[in-house]
């Protein structure tokens, strides 16, 4: 039977589902209470707005409204100082800053986005390590 790339979903990803398929760890890339955060040169305190827990980053980036579950990723300490943000920002699961590449990022949200496939996330965020795991659906 030949596929048309209007049945295949990955035909517009550069890795093929067969790289997604089962469980891979992304190390080190959630926001943690280790997180690094500024430090004011003159009193030697981190400044308020960058004082922050893990359970704030939790509850932050569950409480984001969009289908897609998010997680909370560090922020440099070049932007918290720069904008006055918190040390974390939420993004997407698959983003590219937690899977390492544009190439992964694409090819789980394809995954994600398709019926073909289950696709599970642990954030642990004591660790910092996400974990994935994608699995091909009975229906395909």
């Amino acid at each position: 039977m030949t596929t048309h790339a209007d049945d295949d979903p990955f035909h517009d990803c550069e890795l093929d589902p067969d790289a997604m398929l089962e469980t891979h760890t992304f190390e080190d890339v959630l926001f943690t209470d280790d997180t690094e955060t500024p430090v004011n040169v003159l009193t030697g305190e981190t400044p308020a707005h960058s004082q922050a827990t893990v359970e704030e980053a939790r509850e932050f980036a569950t409480s984001i409204d969009t289908d897609t579950p998010q997680i909370a990723l560090p922020a440099s300490v070049e932007t918290q100082i720069e904008t006055q943000s918190k040390p974390y920002t939420a993004a997407a699961f698959f983003h590219f800053k937690a899977t390492g590449s544009l190439k992964r990022h694409r090819a789980y949200y394809t995954a994600y986005d398709s019926d073909a496939f289950t696709v599970d996330f642990e954030a642990a965020y004591e660790s910092g390590n996400l974990t994935i795991t994608v699995e091909r659906t009975n229906e395909f």
